[in-house]
């Protein structure tokens, strides 16, 4: 029997997503609306179509700064609380039509500040958009607040996080751009969350090498890698064996999730194709890998594409899509019954009704 999963049996499978950017899954639709309602007049195309495939194509550079650039639009037209719950809102409408059940999207409060809304509006808009969403389509959207790593705001945004971490939000990351940015600038943020026992993740080992990933995880306690995908660079593959340097063997055997966004590590330069992505060599190796979108605009992309692009670059099956989706829901920041419940009875049973209606007999 044919065990490979097509991109329609994929959408109807329930999925887990980690790493998802409010800002970089916007419709583009809504962007343009969103513009003239708020006078913003810098958008590269006013035509929704065209627009999507302006930032598709802005974000294919190879560069990670220059993929950052396509963000200055989507987060121009977020500036009000209107505007933030519907994005918000539309977010979860979209990962719910793609078969997730469980998402944590994350976006920085502090970029949506630009028409003085306080950083508590902006919150509270985000978990409005997420909680009515979440209601109508059958999903939860938990919120992660993100500082950015070139500001010095971060203790700021860690203390909202703790202060609305009964109302939605799931925890805390830094984000931007890597290179002379490292995570210790924020070690006082970092210090504060663990001794308010609050979750964290680190964008880490993207842009930038073993260095960041050592940082985040020995000096600042990260949770979660955000991407982590330069890892590789701590494992010999020559040989029969691949062998593993001491921090990729502490972060393998201390199960550290690692946040894979396999097309924008294409786009941003930090893996070559998708057949060449570390997550495969990585997945062999039993890392505690999970499979994300990052920004669905820039990337073009969605979860069950990304699952089908490694379907197609590794041969995965069914089992190979539920490892790495149970790895995500047991590393998510929800409380561990509710982790539990999901995993035994949403995921495994969902995933094996999908063997069953989707065994096809090889030709």
């Amino acid at each position: 029997m044919d065990d490979r999963p097509t991109l329609d049996d994929i959408r109807r499978a329930p999925k887990v997503l980690l790493h998802d950017h409010l800002d970089g899954g916007v419709r583009p639709r809504t962007i343009v609306e969103l513009a003239e309602e708020s006078g913003y007049a810098g958008l590269p195309e006013t035509d929704a179509r065209e627009l999507r495939a302006w930032f598709e194509a802005a974000s294919d550079s190879g560069s990670l700064e220059r993929y950052l650039e396509t963000f200055s639009h989507t987060v121009g037209v977020m500036q009000s609380a209107d505007a933030l719950a519907r994005v918000a809102y539309e977010c979860a409408e979209d990962l719910a039509a793609d078969g997730i059940v469980y998402a944590e999207v994350r976006y920085a409060p502090e970029l949506h500040t630009g028409t003085g809304m306080p950083l508590e509006q902006v919150v509270e808009a985000v978990l409005d958009g997420f909680a009515r969403g979440g209601r109508d389509h059958g999903i939860r959207v938990g919120a992660l607040l993100t500082a950015m790593r070139h500001q010095a705001r971060s203790k700021e945004i860690a203390e909202l996080a703790v202060r609305y971490r009964d109302a939605g939000v799931v925890g805390f990351d830094i984000a931007g751009a890597e290179a002379g940015y490292p995570p210790t600038r924020h070690l006082d943020a970092f210090e504060y969350l663990q001794r308010e026992n609050a979750h964290f993740t680190i964008h880490a080992g993207e842009g930038f090498g073993l260095p960041s990933i050592w940082q985040a995880i020995q000096w600042c306690g990260a949770d979660r890698l955000g991407h982590g995908v330069r890892i590789i660079d701590d494992i010999e593959a020559g040989g029969d064996e691949p062998r593993l340097g001491r921090l990729a063997n502490y972060v393998r055997d201390k199960r550290i999730p690692l946040e894979m966004c396999p097309t924008s590590n294409i786009q941003t330069g930090a893996a070559k194709s998708i057949e060449e992505h570390p997550i495969g060599l990585l997945r062999e190796l039993h890392f505690r890998v999970t499979v994300n979108t990052d920004n669905r605009l820039m990337s073009g992309t969605s979860l069950s594409a990304e699952f089908a692009k490694l379907v197609g670059a590794f041969g995965y099956g069914w089992d190979d899509l539920q490892w790495f989706t149970v790895n995500a829901m047991k590393s998510a920041f929800a409380p561990f019954d509710e982790r539990l419940e999901l995993i035994n009875e949403v995921l495994k049973p969902g995933f094996a009704q999908r063997r069953q209606s989707t065994s096809r007999p090889l030709a």
